[in-house]
Formats: structure tokens, C-alpha cells, sequence
């Protein structure tokens, strides 16, 4: 069967994937009142990933595809745009993402604040397998899977989106090979999930003193640290320049070079030299 999409040119469908990135971004921060009605139910991630998703549903895009010659030889076609986004652009943008840590003041918060981090993360590892496990005993079914489409390779990258944000979850998307037709429904689970943490959260901002007397919390140091970071923002704080964008993207992608180098050398040494990651 053929299934070619209406466009099958990288360059044409990498700006239609812009255009609509474009548009997400632009109305999602509109001024509009409807635009502000509509995002305030419907997430912006959540269109940026929908939209893409309803173009290769109706055959717009597609990141693969067959074709069949008069012969009724099938060959297939794969798109370049996702190896250069998983390869390119998605290690630079988590660069730039670490680049503005402040890991001395992250520690600067104290044993509780990492130890609080840390139990967080370790939970969230640690229940996609109990997730699993539970439910394998009530629906075997609704945990299974093969290959690519194994459930816990899905769990994995929400796990990584939970601890380390959409770039971290589409950096474990890349490196556990999820099904990307059912990606979607994890990106829906993580969102829905998200927002109503968020919700909470926002209902808590206005109890916020109750809760730390309540809880015994010390929240001085965090406190202390929104100063800091505040005043050190509004005190460097400067429009960039083409230089400035220049040297940050220079930044960004010689530390995507150098680590595509590193895992090279890495990778060729432990082939040579383990028999167990040869195989």
C-alpha cells in the first residue's frame, strides 16, 4: 500500500513543523481574550505535540512512508528531520537548559532542600516499575508489549519528563526507541497529570504561610535565594546581541561535538574491550 504524504520534502515539512510552533507559541501568549480562554483549558505543549500528530494522522507529513513502482516493488522512505533534531538540536537545547544553573546556590539551599530533590527522583524511578508490576497483576494486557512498543520504554520517558522536563523526556524517547505512534498518549497522560499538580499548587499559593507552620518548613533559604536571583537578573539583564547569540550557539553545539566525539572513543573502546556490550 502506498503511503506517501502529501509533503515528503525535509525542508518543506521542517517548516511546516516551525509554522505551527510558531503559531502555538505566538497565540498561547496572545492578548487575545479567546486565545486566553482556549489555552487556559488546552496546554500549549500539548498543542505543539497534537498539531504535528494530527498532520501525519491525515496524511500531511509523515516520517515515514512506502511507495510501490509499476513492478509492485515496495521501498521505504524515512524522513532525516527527527535524526537531526535527536542528534542536533535536541542535546544543544538541553546545554542551554543547564547552562544557568546556579549549583552553588542549589547546594547553598541545604541538606533537606536535595535530600527532598533527591527522594523525588528516586520515587519517580522507582514507581514506573511498582506502575507495571501492580497492573500486570489486574490487566496483563495493559502492560505488555514488545519491542518498541513495550509500555515501560513509555514509562521511562515520562519518568524523564517528570524529573528533567520535555527535553529529558524526548532525550529518553530517543534513547529507549518508545513507538512514536503511542507516544502521544503518554505526552497526554504527562500533561494532564502535570496540570493538575500545577492546580494544586496554585490553590497552595495562597496558604503558603499556613502550610510551612503546618508542615514545620523552613523556606528561608529558598526565599533568600528568589532575592538573589532576582536582583542578579535585573542587574545583568541586557538585550542580546548577534555576538552574544553567536557565542551561545557556539557554545551549545562544540558541547554537542565534543560529546558526539566522547561517546564515540567510549563506545569503540567498550565494543573492543567488554564482551558482554559486543554481543
Amino acid at each position: 500500500m502506498d503511503t506517501t504524504p502529501f509533503f515528503t520534502q525535509d525542508t518543506i515539512v521542517f517548516g511546516i513543523l516551525m509554522l505551527t510552533l510558531g503559531f502555538v507559541f505566538y497565540t498561547s501568549t496572545s492578548s487575545n481574550s479567546s486565545w486566553k480562554k482556549f489555552y487556559k483549558f488546552v496546554p500549549a505543549l500539548l498543542m505543539a505535540y497534537m498539531l504535528p500528530a494530527i498532520f501525519t494522522s491525515t496524511g500531511i507529513i509523515s516520517p515515514e512512508w512506502e511507495t510501490i513502482n509499476e513492478t509492485g516493488e515496495i521501498t521505504k522512505h524515512v524522513s532525516q528531520l527527527y535524526y537531526i533534531a535527536s542528534r542536533f538540536l535536541l542535546p544543544a537545547a538541553l546545554v542551554l537548559m543547564t547552562l544557568s544553573i546556579d549549583l552553588k546556590a542549589v547546594f547553598n539551599l541545604g541538606p533537606k532542600a536535595l535530600i527532598m530533590f533527591l527522594t523525588g527522583t528516586v520515587g519517580i524511578i522507582i514507581g514506573g516499575p511498582l506502575a507495571v508490576l501492580l497492573i500486570s497483576l489486574i490487566s496483563p494486557e495493559t502492560v505488555g508489549g514488545v519491542g518498541p512498543d513495550a509500555v515501560w520504554r513509555g514509562l521511562a520517558t515520562l519518568a524523564g519528563s517528570w524529573i528533567g522536563g520535555g527535553a529529558n523526556q524526548a532525550a529518553m524517547l530517543e534513547i529507549y526507541h518508545f513507538n512514536t505512534k503511542n507516544y502521544a498518549s503518554f505526552v497526554i497522560v504527562d500533561i494532564v497529570v502535570a496540570n493538575i499538580w500545577m492546580a494544586i499548587l496554585l490553590l497552595g499559593i495562597g496558604k503558603t504561610e499556613k502550610i510551612d507552620k503546618w508542615l514545620k518548613a523552613d523556606s528561608s533559604a529558598i526565599e533568600t535565594l528568589k532575592e538573589k536571583v532576582s536582583s542578579y537578573s535585573a542587574k545583568t539583564n541586557r538585550n542580546p546581541t548577534l555576538s552574544d547569540l553567536m557565542v551561545i550557539l557556539s557554545i551549545a553545539f562544540v558541547t554537542v561535538g565534543a560529546s558526539h566525539f566522547g561517546a564515540d572513543v567510549i563506545s569503540t573502546y567498550l565494543t573492543n574491550n567488554f564482551e558482554i556490550i559486543s554481543d
